[in-house]
């Protein structure tokens, strides 16, 4: 008992200190993991078994982990290395595309097809942000993608903003479609076994679904805002979309790698690559291709994020191993009384409205155990929680400012540009797109899983 409020003390603790934000969140992290890993498993448990399933380190060493023969990955607790190796080798890639060029000279390229017209660069933006989203992290997307938005709205007159709240949630809702495109749903898809195709199959049907109802949605708000004083005639100092591009050998290269990531992450369960091989190998490319400036490359690496996911990982596995997520599961299947629709609804708006508030990542990695201690006691498919679960955390960010790392960076980037982005301004359009879309999802949900 004793050991089970150590562990949940420490789990607390740690979500307090990264919702205050007076503490770099990875460091917070590793203070936790280590306390857990001396004060839980050493002093409390005795147990240097539970250390050793933690580090989880001879998991890397197997053939398994790089290739799995087509068969489902086996689920691991502790450190889910194969989603930080995943994320480290994609965050390469992208900072090989971001030096070609390539963000920059798609946004333009898209602008100019449309002929600088406001209303059709609102719509395309906002499909834009969902659909990199599903490959590329969010905080990517945002961050190009706003700098754009921004020198567009100066060149044709329009206030950037509106434009900005709308990419940000449909970059939070693409990221919800495929298993690489939110860090949650890389860690649900890893530690549950699923494929790239199974989360586009299910929570991309759902996404594309909420995706035409945002569309007309952010529309309907912010169309007479957008147009009031836009100039609609396609300007002549408009930057040329290849003048964007800074190597044409990288940028053709910076592509190619892109295209095989896509090809390697959709075909994975049938070739047996995992995604750290799939990282691995990108991130092996991008490297080969930047020559003298690889170091430079590897060097933009975002460490912290890695070191927040190896902290956050043993935490959590300190409530696995004393038990606390079989009591959190066991609680919510008594408030269910073992009903899936109520499950569903508990865990969907849970998730929604803790993801507002505190970020979503150790949320998911939390609940994952959760999810899977519910689906063996109270016999409910366990694909139907974990989709619940995806949709919920990744969708619900969107709701506030602080909800979602996308959000921050998009909110930051006006701001920094003379654009302010008050805690009103945006909640009073994200609040209503956001509960729209957890409904619609709960609706699909029900409708096809139960």
């Amino acid at each position: 008992m004793m050991v089970q409020i150590v562990a949940a003390a420490i789990f607390l603790v740690m979500f307090i200190l990264i919702i205050s934000g007076k503490v770099e969140r990875h460091y917070v992290t590793l203070g936790c993991g280590a306390a857990t890993l001396i004060l839980v498993f050493g002093l409390g448990m005795h147990s240097l078994a539970a250390i050793d399933r933690t580090l989880n380190l001879e998991s890397i060493f197997t053939l398994s982990f790089w290739y799995t023969g087509g068969a489902e990955s086996a689920a691991s607790g502790g450190i889910n290395w194969q989603t930080i190796i995943f994320i480290a080798g994609m965050m390469i890639m992208v900072q090989g595309m971001s030096r070609a060029g390539f963000f920059n000279w798609l946004c333009m390229w898209i602008a100019k097809l449309v002929h600088y017209r406001v209303i059709p660069i609102f719509i395309t933006f906002m499909v834009l942000s969902f659909a990199l989203s599903m490959f590329i992290d969010s905080i990517t997307v945002i961050l190009f993608l706003a700098a754009i938005t921004i020198e567009l709205a100066r060149l044709l007159n329009f206030p950037p903003v509106p434009m900005i709240l709308a990419e940000v949630f449909c970059a939070n809702l693409g990221g919800s479609a495929t298993m690489c495109g939110d860090p949650p749903n890389i860690i649900i898809g890893t530690a549950l076994g699923y494929s790239f195709a199974d989360f586009v199959l299910n929570t991309g049907l759902i996404a594309v679904v909420c995706l035409v109802l945002c569309v007309v949605y952010f529309y309907f708000i912010f169309r007479k805002e957008l147009l009031a004083n836009a100039n609609q005639n396609p300007p002549e100092n408009a930057p040329r979309p290849e003048d964007m591009i800074t190597g044409k050998r990288r940028f053709i290269a910076s592509c190619m790698i892109f295209g095989l990531a896509v090809v390697l992450l959709v075909t994975h369960a049938q070739t047996g690559l995992t995604v750290a091989t799939i990282g691995a190998v990108v991130a092996l490319l991008t490297i080969i291709v930047a020559k003298r400036k690889a170091f430079e490359v590897v060097r933009r690496i975002d460490i912290p994020t890695l070191l927040f996911f190896v902290g956050l990982f043993i935490v959590v596995s300190g409530l696995e191993e004393t038990g606390v997520l079989t009591l959190l599961a066991d609680f919510i299947g008594n408030a269910s009384g073992g009903n899936l629709a109520i499950m569903v609804a508990i865990i969907l708006w849970i998730s929604a409205f803790a993801s507002a508030f505190i970020d979503n990542i150790p949320f998911a990695a939390t609940m994952i155990p959760v999810i899977q201690n519910l689906a063996a006691v109270e016999g409910v498919p366990l694909t139907t929680l974990a989709w619940t679960l995806a949709i919920g955390t990744d969708v619900g960010g969107s709701a506030t400012p602080i909800g979602a790392s996308a959000n921050v960076v998009g909110v930051s980037t006006a701001t920094s540009r003379g654009y302010k982005i008050g805690w009103g301004k945006y909640c009073l359009a994200m609040v209503p797109a956001t509960v729209m879309v957890v409904a619609v999802a709960n609706l699909v949900i029900y409708a096809r899983y139960l």
